[in-house]
């Protein structure tokens, strides 16, 4: 079985928020390669968006965070019966073994360059490297590695200032650890890397979630768990709304009010996610936190249904990237674009600016996809339930 999504007793409300951030994502992906503004505008700005274009993209900002955070409460829950240098060596493998996935099979699903003339270091890549770091960390003590990530969550805003003065001219180390915001870096001639995901705030939050695996240990009771999660959820939820108001910290971009309520509204829930500030963090993981909570104890037929993608996470991220791409190629092709429209300024093939539709035509697409993969995922699971091979840790 998967190590790092299997226990001997599953967490069921794990498995359900982990299914239902994995969906929602799928609706973003989608945006991206089917609406025809995506490579247009900005959907959170809120001087041009639309409020129903500005939730469809804001509420993808839940999946990122969360599922960053349950990798870590994972492995945590794979350490309790394992040895600390069992589990760091699995955690260190399994992050290389991601970031080689992110490079070589992430990237060409994005781009369906077989050239790889851009490599984009994305969410796996941030995962892996982040797992990478937690299973040396995993050797120390609990508080130390709670306070690490607490350092890091709640601390690393203060790079933005000295970000600010070089006006983001950082470098590429410096990118890579904290800064990235899709620059780019030419490594060889045609050949570029975009640093999406910058691995320092998200390691931070994998740190937090393992230490937060502590509340799934069998000796902690239900009752005892779900106050906790709400407590910090609901204090997450307080801290980003003091730190909004006082506009001054934990966010590199300030907001100010629009002409109208709505306008200033989305202007104050408009936080960075490229990198992860710390109320982006707060305003996600917090209300994630509280559905944790709320999803003890659920059992009806949606909970089985998101449970299926909870539990091959990874299957279905790598699966969906494709089959969302491979649909935009059959809708090129039905548009009217060929071979010369195939590559263009952005380096997603098969990808033309103008391409794409309105959003109610986003949201069918994306309900079909999401149809599509249950039956694949389900496969998955069951196959993963009654096979032992050592591959299928890695997948």
């Amino acid at each position: 079985m998967n190590e790092l999504t299997a226990v001997r007793k599953r967490v069921q409300s794990i498995d359900i928020l982990r299914g239902i951030v994995m969906i929602i994502m799928a609706l973003d992906h989608v945006r991206d390669y089917f609406h025809v503004d995506a490579f247009q505008s900005d959907p959170l700005n809120p001087d041009t968006t639309t409020p129903i274009l500005y939730f469809t993209r804001w509420i993808t900002h839940f999946c990122a965070p969360t599922f960053v955070f349950l990798a870590g409460t994972s492995a945590y829950l794979v350490g309790t019966r394992k040895t600390k240098a069992d589990l760091g060596s699995f955690l260190m493998k399994r992050g290389l073994w991601l970031i080689l996935i992110e490079v070589v099979v992430i990237t060409l699903g994005w781009t369906f360059d077989p050239l790889y003339r851009t490599t984009i270091l994305q969410v796996i890549w941030a995962i892996g490297i982040s797992m990478v770091l937690l299973g040396l960390a995993v050797r120390l003590p609990y508080w130390v590695i709670f306070s690490i990530g607490a350092l890091i969550v709640f601390g690393h805003n203060i790079l933005d200032y000295p970000e600010a003065a070089r006006k983001n001219d950082v470098g590429f180390f410096w990118d890579l650890l904290h800064n990235g915001r899709f620059d780019t870096y030419a490594y060889a001639p045609n050949r570029m890397l975009i640093i999406a995901y910058s691995f320092l705030p998200w390691l931070g939050i994998m740190l937090m979630g393992y230490c937060a695996g502590r509340l799934f240990e069998p000796i902690v009771t239900a009752q005892s768990r779900q106050k906790k999660l709400l407590l910090t959820g609901l204090a997450l939820i307080a801290l980003f709304v003091v730190l909004r108001l006082m506009n001054n910290y934990g966010d590199p971009f300030t907001w100010t009010s629009r002409s109208t309520a709505l306008g200033s509204f989305l202007a104050f829930m408009n936080v960075q996610k490229y990198p992860p500030s710390l109320m982006y963090t707060c305003i996600t993981l917090g209300p994630a936190l509280i559905m944790l909570a709320l999803l003890e104890n659920v059992q009806n037929r949606f909970a089985e249904f998101v449970k299926v993608f909870g539990r091959v996470p990874f299957f279905y991220y790598v699966l969906h990237i494709y089959l969302i791409h491979l649909a935009t190629v059959i809708a090129f092709y039905i548009e009217g674009y060929g071979a010369k429209d195939i590559a263009g300024p952005t380096p997603f093939l098969f990808r033309p600016v103008q391409f794409g539709y309105d959003l109610w035509a986003v949201y069918i697409i994306w309900i079909a996809l999401v149809l599509l993969l249950y039956p694949l995922c389900r496969w998955y699971n069951n196959y993963k339930n009654t096979h032992t091979q050592w591959w299928l840790s890695y997948l």
